[in-house]
């Protein structure tokens, strides 16, 4: 079944308006006495339908170009029963009075993972129900007949007996001043006309090609200012010194503004990133100008010192991966244990293995480089920003201001790329903390994309090395991991994703044990397209073909043979279905090869939750180790779908970003700073790059689930390739990217 959203209909009451002859409708928390309907003057922001027939939908999930606005208008229309062709999305505010209200809950207001479907569906699907019923009840008034003879389609509400019929804008400010004794409920999911039925494009398309959306970098205010961004290149180094005579007399330059991280910050109402480590601001200066261009130049030119702090002892990216890989050779903080496994590996005799890797920082690459604008007046601040997490930008506001939430307001924009890297924050502190020194005026601050490169909030750096000693059966009868990382037990994320709680570690094997080491680098991070997972489902996937070599068994059938156990068909359909669509056991070319890997994301360790994704990669690798991905083929099972065309297209771009993480991404440090700055230095796959991709839907199981799609499919595909690369070569590949590791053979 779908997961209890925060907002079902025992938890909140429905508010009504009518607002220029409109029906206004929104959600609200309820408590105690109020958990009755009640009327409000207050305009609410989920639904509105206009006397033209409009309907607006309030989205309060950020769009990144993932669907998320029009996967939530795709709700409300289910059960409102609407013309699709007459639904507009537009982002929710992020005003004071909203947060006040807390319309939205905490876990709603912001987008990653499953936000759109556990936080927001039965919630989004309960504000068309509500508003259907009302226009139905003001359709029979209006008449004067019982309301179970009005049926409501396509945005028409007819009286069956007469053939009447009135188009939902003509009563919808009646239907504001309805009052219905009890909300009705949800239809099942069997009774579904629109949801699963019909794949409907974004309702952003037409905008996006026609230039009219507004992204951060399209908002445009009078009298604004544009700031070019430098932060201290080693990060957590401090601002020593800068000449700002030198550039002031240059073309259209403003002013230069410092931001100081030791300046006081106010308490404001945490979320869970609000206090993280990584949006704390950084030491920073920036040029202001009259056009970005101008601020950009005279920022080049503009003499600055920099103190890198203790970040400079990294001289060497070597340096830094020997560390983390020398930090798995010693106990670490043990995060789960099954049985006993240290006796087991004791002991003597039987097939031990013992295997190394690393996955390095990576950086987000968004299209759209960081960017926001903000204006800061002696009493209040207003904030346009493309961030993941409204909420938490909100009081970040709050917090670089001192100003309480009513002098707060926030514009989300639409984003231009995100993968977690919107989520921090940091860029809006930043914004705030900027133009507050430039008051009564709006600055909007851009990062370049070399700035950006600089300053991300990276995957993070993990080393891990697995042990495992393998039964008379070729199963595993104890496995070992420890893993060193940034933040394993400190910091955001789920430094386990993909690895302990794999059917590997909770039932295939009796004895299991998970270690986790923390590494003490200045380096900051964040979540990155399935955090932590991304880099786990690659180590575990490696490893465990690893062990499927070591028992003479083929992959595929080794995977099944530990699979046997668990109690989720969706696994084993993936594996079954990739092995059928592949061609898997054909015969190849010398230095061709297939390879799998399969993981899931969101499940947390329970059968039937989350998405399941196996991959077989088919790849060529030349004498010399050059390789070529010649074709992937995607199974996956995320329960049930809701819209196939959005599936197909989530499901493609998390395999191609998984694709391009393992075989090109990997940051380079010296001296404590990050080298690559530009996509000439970052290489990013390109059209031609792309291998044949082959997404069957015949794993998905049907179960009564809608799991998320976009971060399911980044954890098979490096390991497929680099097992793959094993069947062609016979060459391990431990580390990603595969384009830095020796691939050559002869």
């Amino acid at each position: 079944m779908r997961a209890p959203s925060p907002l079902d209909r025992r938890q909140f009451l429905v508010r009504t308006s009518a607002v220029g002859g409109a029906l206004v409708i929104g959600l609200q928390p309820a408590h105690g006495a109020e958990a009755a309907p009640t009327v409000s003057a207050a305009p609410s922001t989920w639904l509105k339908i206009a006397p033209d027939d409009t309907v607006t939908v309030y989205v309060p999930t950020p769009e990144s170009g993932n669907g998320a606005m029009t996967q939530c208008a795709l709700y409300v229309a289910e059960e409102l029963a609407c013309d699709w062709s007459k639904v507009h999305a537009e982002m929710a505010s992020g005003t004071a009075k909203f947060i006040e209200q807390k319309a939205y809950g905490r876990s709603v207001h912001f987008f990653s993972g499953r936000t759109t479907v556990e936080g927001s569906m039965d919630a989004m699907l309960q504000v068309g129900a509500s508003a259907r019923e009302r226009l139905r009840v003001a359709a029979a008034e209006t008449w004067n007949v019982p309301v179970s003879e009005i049926v409501a389609k396509d945005s028409v509400l007819t009286h069956r007996p007469t053939g009447r019929r009135l188009p939902y804008g003509h009563v919808a400010a009646r239907a504001a001043d309805v009052h219905l004794a009890q909300e009705p409920a949800l239809k099942p999911p069997g009774e579904w006309t629109l949801l699963g039925k019909v794949s409907q494009g974004k309702l952003t398309n037409k905008q996006v090609v026609d230039g009219t959306a507004v992204f951060g970098m399209d908002v445009r205010l009078p009298n604004m200012l544009y700031a070019a961004l430098l932060q201290s290149p080693v990060q957590g180094g401090h601002l020593k010194s800068y000449d700002f005579e030198a550039i002031r007399k240059m073309p259209g330059v403003h002013s230069v503004v410092v931001v100081d991280p030791a300046e006081p910050r106010f308490p404001a109402p945490t979320t869970p990133y609000s206090r993280a480590t990584a949006n704390r601001p950084q030491s920073a200066v920036a040029v202001l100008g009259d056009h970005y261009w101008q601020a950009k130049q005279a920022l080049d030119a503009l003499p600055v010192e920099w103190d890198p702090g203790s970040g400079a002892q990294w001289k060497t990216t070597e340096q830094l991966h020997g560390h983390a890989l020398r930090a798995c050779e010693t106990p670490g903080k043990v995060s789960q244990s099954i049985g006993d496994t240290m006796a087991k590996l004791k002991a003597p005799g039987g097939v031990v293995l013992e295997s190394s890797y690393l996955t390095p920082f990576c950086d987000h690459v968004t299209m759209e480089p960081l960017n926001g604008m903000a204006m800061v007046t002696a009493d209040h601040v207003e904030v346009w920003h493309p961030t993941q997490m409204p909420l938490t930008a909100f009081y970040l506001a709050m917090e670089e201001t001192g100003f309480p939430q009513e002098k707060v307001t926030l514009h989300p924009t639409l984003i231009g790329g995100a993968f977690g890297r919107r989520v921090i924050c940091d860029d809006v502190r930043m914004v705030v903390a900027i133009a507050k020194k430039v008051p009564e005026r709006p600055v909007h601050v851009i990062w370049s994309r070399e700035e950006s490169m600089h300053q991300g909030r990276y995957r993070a750096l993990e080393a891990a090395r697995l042990t495992a000693r393998l039964g008379e059966d070729g199963k595993p009868e104890a496995l070992l991991a420890r893993i060193a990382g940034v933040g394993q037990t400190t910091g955001i994320g789920q430094p386990t994703s993909g690895l302990a709680n794999t059917p590997y570690f909770l039932s295939a094997s009796p004895n299991t044990q998970v270690e986790l080491t923390d590494l003490p680098v200045h380096i900051m991070t964040g979540p990155y397209r399935g955090p932590s997972y991304n880099s786990n489902a690659f180590i575990v996937e490696c490893f465990i073909d690893e062990c499927a070599a070591a028992a003479k068994t083929d992959p595929i059938d080794y995977r099944l043979k530990l699979l046997a156990a668990w109690a989720d068909p969706g696994w084993a359909k993936c594996l079954e279905t990739v092995r059928r669509k592949s061609g898997w056991g054909q015969a190849l070319p010398r230095g061709e090869g297939r390879g799998v890997g399969i993981s899931n994301w969101g499940g947390d360790g329970r059968p039937e939750a989350g998405t399941t994704v196996a991959v077989v990669a088919r790849v060529a690798v030349s004498p010399t180790g050059d390789l070529t991905v010649r074709r992937l083929d995607v199974a996956f099972d995320c329960g049930s779908i809701i819209n196939k065309d959005a599936v197909l297209a989530q499901v493609e771009g998390g395999t191609l970003f998984g694709l391009n993480m393992s075989l090109n991404e990997g940051l380079t440090i010296a001296d404590g700073r990050i080298v690559e700055g530009n996509f000439h230095e970052y290489p990013m796959i390109r059209m031609a790059d792309v291998p044949e991709v082959h997404i069957h839907f015949d794993a998905v199981t049907g179960h009564k689930r809608f799991s998320e799609l976009g971060e399911p499919p980044v954890g098979p595909v490096g390991p497929a390739i680099a097992n793959a690369i094993f069947a062609a070569t016979g060459k391990r590949i431990r580390q990603t990217p595969f384009r830095k590791q020796d691939l050559s053979w002869a």
